[in-house]
């Protein structure tokens, strides 16, 4: 099984370090100064306090390692279509495209019975570059948990969490998705296949829809915004409005609204990824967590007025500080 991980930053280099531990046949997709020290050096991640490097097959050019038979994409959601025509090499006719990608995946509605079936959703894909360049019948839906930060070039600390979850757009066990979660738990990752795999990501979105722009407007972190008379409404309002379009899109949650917002407060003092990306001066991941929801509510008909003032605000707050286009 020949598995290639394209975006190997913090997630995809923490999965790809256990993978290559274990011997699999794994290659990196990265750049720049980490990709020069995982090519000099290998790779190492710092664990539970233990530390190992792996030797790695690492590239900047897909070209270079030909055709795979999981794709797996750990970029920010709007590095990826940009990248598609880069990424042909590494598909071939029975490559599986696994979408670890925060946010509302462009394939949302793929395998979706109902008027929205096969809907393309220009929020998260410009064009339908994905939709065309990788073909919705490759895509296994990725949820992903772990937090990870690459502390120098070439060099993991992971932070929390193992959990990968899989799905399938339509549900089904395939024998695809068992082979490539047998894989990842075998080198001690958590990979369950979720016949709801959408439940999941909108589970994981409630969070990130609200609590990452408020907290780049704001700069709180998540104890203080979750408990914040204020903030705490205006996040849970938003999480309203998304839990109706969600509904109306046959999604189940299994928590309710202010459980999901407790959970936030007890991960304690931690910057969203927004608010890190913004004071790094990275480009903000906007319009899969926050654009995508807003045009979901569009589709079904949904008022989303505390989402779409939020989205003003952090949209032009993005764009003065040149993070956004």
């Amino acid at each position: 099984m020949k598995i290639c991980i394209f975006g190997a930053g913090a997630i995809g280099g923490y999965m790809g370090a256990k993978l290559a531990k274990a011997g699999a046949d794994v290659s990196l997709v990265a750049r720049g100064p980490h990709l020069a020290a995982m090519r000099d050096k290998g790779l190492t991640l710092i664990e539970e306090g233990e530390r190992f490097t792996v030797p790695v097959t690492a590239s900047e050019d897909p070209a270079e390692l030909g055709p795979q038979d999981y794709v797996i994409i750990t970029l920010k959601a709007h590095s990826v279509p940009p990248v598609v025509d880069r990424m042909q090499p590494l598909i071939g006719e029975g490559t599986t495209i696994v979408s670890g990608v925060n946010g509302v995946p462009w394939w949302y509605f793929h395998g979706l019975e109902g008027p929205l079936a096969q809907t393309h959703l220009e929020s998260v894909d410009p064009g339908g570059a994905q939709w065309r360049g990788f073909g919705p019948d490759r895509v296994l839906g990725c949820v992903v948990y772990p937090a990870a930060e690459v502390i120098e070039p070439g060099t993991i600390r992971h932070i929390e969490g193992n959990r990968f979850s899989l799905g399938e757009p339509s549900g089904e066990k395939s024998e695809r998705a068992m082979r490539l979660s047998q894989a990842l738990n075998s080198v001690g990752l958590k990979a369950p296949v979720r016949p709801r795999i959408r439940d999941e990501i909108w589970v994981k979105l409630w969070g990130n829809l609200s609590f990452n722009p408020i907290s780049a407007l704001t700069h709180a972190t998540l104890d203080v915004l979750c408990t914040d008379t204020g903030t705490r409404a205006v996040a849970r309002a938003m999480m309203v409005e998304a839990q109706e379009i969600a509904e109306k899109l046959g999604v189940k949650f299994p928590i309710d609204v202010d459980k999901r917002i407790d959970g936030g407060a007890a991960v304690g003092a931690h910057r969203t990824s927004m608010l890190q990306d913004l004071d790094a001066g990275r480009p903000m991941e906007i319009d899969a967590l926050v654009s995508a929801v807003q045009e979901l509510g569009q589709l079904t008909q949904t008022p989303t007025p505390t989402i779409d003032t939020v989205l003003a605000l952090i949209r032009l707050r993005a764009r003065s500080a040149g993070l956004y286009v």
